[in-house]
Order: C-alpha cells, then structure tokens, then sequence
C-alpha cells in the first residue's frame, strides 16, 4: 500500500510517526510534500524510506490512499494541484473539519473520506472520527479503519455531528490539558509542592480517570459518587466546581462551532464561489 501525506504540519506529522512507529506503514509506502519542500525532507531525513516529492501531484500520483493534512484555505489550492491526476480507485482523504465531504466530491473524480484524528493517536490511544462519500464501499472503509486501528479507535460518525465530536475527541486533550495545568498551578502556589511532582500524580489522576471511564465503564457522575463523601472535603470542593463553572462549555461549544462555520463558510466560497449556511 502506498499513502500519500499532503501537508507536514502538526497533524500531518503526527499522523506519519504514529503510524510508523505502530507498525501500521513502513517508511517506504510513504510520500509526503509539504508547501515548504525543506519541512517535508527533514521528515523524510527522520524516516530513512519515506520520499519527500516536490510537488503534491507528485505526492498523489503514486499514492492509493492520500491525506490532504493543510488548513481549510488551502484545500482548493490543493485540490486544483492534484485534480488533473486523481484515479477513480484512489482514496482522498480530508483531516480538516470543515472541509466537506460534498467538497470534495464536487471537484476530485475519486472516493472521498473525512478522518479526524486526535493528538492522543500518537500514543496509539484515543478516537479516529470517520465520515464516509457515496463512493466508498465497505471494503474501502474498513481498509481506512485497519489503518487507523493501529493508532486509535475508528469511530463512524455522521458529518452533521463533526463539530461537536471533535470538541470532545480532538479539541478536548487540549481543553482537558487546560484545566489540569490550572490545578497544578494552584497547588504550587499555594502550597510549595515542587512542580515536577504535583505534574507527575495529576498526569496518573487523569490516566487513571480515562480508565475508568473507558475500561471500567462508569460514568462520570459514578466517579464523582465514589470518590465524594456527602458532607466531606471533596463534595464541598464538587459544589464550588459547578457553582463556579456552570454553563462554561456550553459558552466554549458556542465558541467552537462559530469558528468552525466561519471557517465552512470560508472554505465553501472557495469551492463553490458563493456561500452557503453552516452545519
């Protein structure tokens, strides 16, 4: 199998050395191209194997499956690169939320899929969300989702569902990350415990956290049944949490998906020429 990457951004990358490192492809089933030829080389420098071209075309040409990893202005450009010699057996595949699969379709004469990846498919943990074109068949899904079961779980999702879905899959290590850094910096300053420390027992906490949710299957209100004692120290803590945070990720999930429609909105005047109302 022969997989092209087309952008060697964070994502981009990230995609490469996880599924390198899992076993998932081997150096040199891989092409990359990147705007910057330097960037794609240097990737290529790590991964004895890997071809570093100088054109996305060439990227796409010999390529069965091809990951279109830039940010949402530049996919038209993209496209037009590599329209002219796009295969119908070929696999074009979107990591970029708002780009549509209906964009996609609309200009490249191949089978299209949208694939979000998440920064914790890096350690081979986490969800891959998988949304698939008229075109592709069974056989053509689950040869995307062999490839991302090395690093991730495959999720199917219907595209209406993208935002909000990779608020909780992709966004959230980042948000989750956020908050683990306020309480740690909380605990420095008001105590004195040296970082390092306070770092390493809250990165097992939240570990230990995501197994129970996923391996023991409880809920979160489960968790927070066991852990807090009516009437004591963490239940007291629990009330100041909702008192003090109530409704901020509904505000955050607002803030997301108007980004995301203003980046649809963008993407779509791109492709189309006009636009059209967010999903």
């Amino acid at each position: 199998m022969n997989v092209g990457f087309i952008g060697t951004g964070s994502m981009g990358t990230l995609l490469i050395e996880a599924f390198v490192a899992s076993g998932a492809l081997a150096p040199a089933e891989i092409a990359i191209s990147n705007r910057t030829y330097a960037k794609a080389q240097a990737i290529a420098d790590r991964y004895p194997g890997i071809r570093a071209e100088y054109t996305n075309a060439e990227t796409a040409r010999g390529s069965d499956i091809v990951f279109l990893c830039v940010k949402p202005h530049e996919f038209i450009h993209v496209v037009q690169d590599i329209k002219p010699l796009i295969r119908p057996e070929q696999i074009i595949v979107s990591i970029t939320s708002p780009v549509l699969v209906s964009h996609l379709e609309g200009e490249l004469d191949c089978k299209v899929a949208k694939i979000i990846p998440s920064i914790t498919n890096l350690v081979w943990s986490g969800a891959s969300l998988c949304i698939y074109g008229e075109t592709m068949g069974e056989k053509d899904k689950k040869r995307l989702e062999s490839l991302f079961s090395h690093i991730s779980e495959p999720l199917r999702i219907e595209e209406d569902y993208t935002r909000i879905v990779s608020d909780l899959s992709s966004c959230g290590p980042a948000f989750m990350a956020f908050l683990l850094q306020q309480f740690i910096d909380a605990a420095v300053e008001e105590t004195g415990i040296p970082r390092s420390v306070a770092l390493q027992v809250a990165g097992n906490m939240l570990l230990g956290t995501g197994l129970l949710l996923t391996e023991g299957r409880m809920t979160p209100e489960e968790i927070q049944e066991r852990v807090a004692v009516p009437g004591g120290i963490t239940a007291k803590a629990l009330h100041l949490l909702r008192r003090e945070t109530d409704g901020i990720f509904n505000s955050l999930i607002r803030t997301t998906h108007a980004k995301f429609n203003e980046d649809l909105v963008k993407v779509s005047t791109a492709f189309y020429g006009e636009e059209v109302n967010g999903q």
